[in-house]
């Protein structure tokens, strides 16, 4: 069974950090592109990140740009979400998922053909 298991949320102050982690088991990371997805009460799921396999390169939505840094480390076949800049907004439970291809463009990234399904997430809240 290909899956991730998040980890890395909690209770943050606007404007902290976090780092947020996923370990795949079933499959090897390098072999799909993978991406950080989040969900929101009451919204669907959101694209923030993905990390291509093709070329090694981290890409970010409009809303995270240059605030999360999407990253792999091959050898623990997990994958990693840095959020700084924390914003109440960001308030949501955070996925991660592995897919033939991840792309990001304009307010969204998207998995396409995914390979894996939701695991349970891991809850991120920004308040003071």
């Amino acid at each position: 069974q290909l899956q991730f298991v998040e980890s890395g949320g909690g209770l943050v102050q606007p404007g902290g950090s976090l780092r947020l982690s996923c370990v795949a088991s079933g499959f090897a990371l390098d072999d799909y592109d993978i991406g950080w997805f989040r969900q929101a009460p009451g919204k669907i799921h959101e694209g923030v990140s993905c990390f291509r396999s093709d070329s090694a390169s981290a890409h970010s939505a409009d809303p995270v740009k240059g605030r999360f840094t999407i990253s792999r480390d091959s050898a623990k076949n997990t994958a990693y979400l840095q959020m700084n800049n924390l914003k109440p907004e960001d308030t949501a439970v955070y996925y991660c998922a592995a897919a033939v291809n991840c792309y990001c463009s304009g307010y969204g990234c998207y998995g396409v053909d995914p390979v894996t399904s939701w695991g349970q997430g891991t809850q991120v809240t920004v308040s003071s």
